[in-house]
């Protein structure tokens, strides 16, 4: 036999307990979680459902969840796919007064605006205010690119 093709049946050999290894390790892990399961926990199961575990019956591998108050389910222990973490509160928004502040130093006043300052607030209906009057120059720069056609 020749060496090279001994090496190949090695390489092939190892690939395999490797990759054997690998998903014995999983299911190992998915066995042991399944095993810890407790009434409390609120699980996902594989089909996307939602719920807290109600009861475990040990005996039958079969858990019961309660998706909404009062709608209770049962499924094979093996259904359930993962722990669900619980929701995060959300952080306490800033007050007021820290967005006036904070408002101040952008902007560089510390009050809001008056009713007289919004009454003299112009703000125009089409964009044609926003631009200065084209000057000799520029019309002379834009007839000048028609006549060469």
């Amino acid at each position: 036999m020749d060496i090279s093709f001994i090496l190949i049946l090695a390489l092939a050999a190892g690939a395999m307990f490797l990759m054997t290894s690998r998903t014995r390790k999983q299911q190992r892990e998915a066995q042991n979680f399944r095993a810890t399961l407790a009434p409390g926990q609120e699980v996902m199961t594989g089909s996307g459902m939602f719920g807290t575990i109600v009861d475990v019956d040990e005996d039958a591998d079969i858990i019961t969840i309660e998706s909404t108050p009062g709608n209770q389910s049962r499924w094979l222990r093996a259904a359930i796919s993962k722990l669900v973490d619980p929701p995060v509160e959300p952080e306490e928004e800033e007050s007021e007064s820290d967005e006036a502040t904070d408002d101040a130093a952008l902007y560089g006043s510390a009050s809001p605006a008056s009713k007289e300052d919004v009454d003299d607030l112009v703000v125009p209906d089409d964009l044609s205010g926003l631009t200065g009057e084209a000057t000799d120059k520029d019309r002379d720069r834009r007839d000048e690119g028609t006549e060469s056609k």
